[in-house]
């Protein structure tokens, strides 16, 4: 499997198409449980964030009204009414001690802004940021917020290119005008590759999907997640974008339903969750010390053991696909588009 690149359109072709599976590399990461939300209005949960050591935690599809403070055992300790009503909030994200929703979700492609919305933690308050693409609408999932305060957008798309956006004149989030709307800049494109890793909805190629994403709370390292994956990193000098262009550490995740939230805590660990996705409350995952991943400086993609939730680590090989794997992988890719589809018609 070939890692995500930031490429020029005119790559595509290549980069969909050229991958290999990998070589083995040193080490095990292992994902722990760390607890396991009950509250019905967290079947969704679609974005996390920690506070100061408190964890937060939002749903998309008609339950981002409202977000959650947990406790140290998942439990919602209090909701937080968001200022503003939300159309999908996708993700979730934090910079200066405020709370920012990423109600950038559009299944069907229709609305003709998206938003970021700032809350304080304390009390709900705040307020909508609207902002604009270049190039029409786009669905998206995944906001990182760099050290500085530029806020990042990436798209979810079926083909696996996955667009990255900023402001224009690359605006912090304290730069924004309220309500905007701001004008987004396309500054290059994230390529994925479909994995072997297992889990996320049927049908559809979910590893070439990007569901989520957070930046270390020391500003070290940016993950993005797929349905089936975690790509980690470096950042130096505070730019995500670039950090983006690099060759990442690729963790494969264990078998989630719907793996859309991932955040960092104070200590460097990864914490990822998924929707229920009609069935029992998925708990929320622990990645201990994930930051450390990067500085191994070991690029990896890992094949979980689903029953002790552990990830061996292996790397990239020189062998490339058969032209049957290509095949297979196209038709994944329509059923991925099949899939996005059905569920633009789903939501509003």
């Amino acid at each position: 499997m070939r890692s995500p690149a930031l490429v020029v359109p005119a790559v595509l072709v290549a980069a969909v198409l050229a991958a290999g599976p990998a070589t083995a590399e040193p080490g095990t990461v292992r994902f722990e449980t760390l607890c396991t939300p009950s509250d019905p209005g967290l079947e969704e949960l679609s974005g996390l964030t920690v506070i100061d050591g408190v964890t937060y935690a939002i749903g998309d599809g008609g339950t981002d009204h409202r977000l959650a403070v947990l406790d140290g055992q998942c439990a919602v300790s209090r909701w937080l009414d968001v200022p503003v009503d939300p159309f999908d909030v996708e993700d979730l994200g934090s910079y200066g001690g405020d709370l920012w929703l990423s109600d950038t979700g559009d299944n069907q492609r229709r609305r003709p802004t998206v938003a970021l919305t700032r809350m304080t933690p304390s009390d709900g308050q705040g307020e909508l940021y609207r902002l604009v693409y270049p190039d029409g609408p786009h669905d998206a999932e995944t906001l990182l917020i760099e050290p500085g305060g530029r806020p990042v957008i990436i798209t979810k798309d079926a083909t696996g290119m996955s667009g990255i956006y900023v402001p224009e004149g690359d605006r912090s989030v304290s730069e924004l005008a309220s309500p905007g709307p701001t004008p987004l800049e396309k500054v290059g494109e994230l390529a994925f590759t479909p994995t072997t890793t297992p889990g996320g909805p049927p049908i559809i190629v979910g590893s070439i999907l990007a569901t989520g994403g957070a930046v270390s709370i020391d500003g070290s390292v940016a993950a993005v997640r797929t349905y089936n994956d975690v790509y980690l990193f470096p950042i130096e000098d505070g730019d995500v974008v670039e950090a983006l262009t690099g060759e990442p550490v690729v963790v494969a995740v264990p078998d989630q339903r719907q793996g859309e939230a991932l955040a960092f805590d104070a200590d460097g660990n990864l914490l990822l969750a998924s929707e229920a996705a009609g069935g029992p409350m998925p708990p929320i995952l622990v990645l201990e010390d994930a930051t450390s991943l990067v500085r191994s400086d070991s690029a990896a993609v890992g094949e979980p053991n689903t029953s002790e939730a552990t990830t061996e680590l292996e790397g990239p090989s020189d062998s490339r696909w058969t032209l049957g794997a290509l095949a297979v992988a196209a038709v994944l890719i329509l059923g991925s588009i099949a899939y996005a589809v059905r569920s633009a018609l789903r939501r509003r």
